[in-house]
């Protein structure tokens, strides 16, 4: 497993971690101990390497100058559980300037009744901005729960900046 950062954001530093399969993680730098914390899970050493990250951050970095609307490096999904993966990989294709509702994606896995699953699913996201857990709604068109960087004040942000929010 490899670390690195991406510092100065929009929406503050981020530490990144990847596999030698592709990305792994994404975390504000304000919640390092989370960050340590979900990669002691696995059993690989943690090394510090930017140039293995270096191409996740300079997507990200473009996709925050508003030249980038979709991720082409590959993303390691073997570290999650079967339902979240089901969950996420619905999410990572919801297109960038649009939303869906916590509904919407479980009627997606068959159950119109999974919302609140989805929502956990959504709320232990390991690559929020990748994986865009802030384009998931709640039925009534309302922001509801987003734990990266600033919260909600950050989901809004960049559900603007994509375009899908009116200012």
């Amino acid at each position: 497993m490899y670390t690195g950062e991406l510092d100065n954001t929009p929406v503050g530093d981020l530490l990144l971690a990847a596999s030698d399969k592709g990305l792994v993680a994404v975390e504000w730098k304000n919640a390092h101990n989370e960050f340590d914390n979900y990669l002691q899970r696995f059993s690989h050493s943690v090394t510090s390497n930017r140039s293995i990250t270096n191409r996740f951050a300079e997507e990200l970095s473009e996709y925050f100058s508003r030249k980038r609307r979709r991720f082409t490096f590959p993303i390691d999904w073997s570290y999650m559980r079967e339902f979240q993966r089901r969950v996420l990989l619905i999410t990572y294709r919801i297109p960038y300037g649009q939303t869906r509702t916590y509904g919407e994606i479980a009627k997606q896995l068959g159950n119109e009744h999974f919302s609140r699953a989805v929502g956990r699913a959504q709320a232990v996201n390991p690559m929020p901005l990748v994986i865009p857990c802030h384009r998931v709604i709640g039925r009534d068109g309302g922001l509801h729960g987003y734990g990266g960087g600033q919260g909600l004040q950050t989901k809004e942000w960049l559900l603007k900046m994509e375009g899908a929010l009116l200012t």
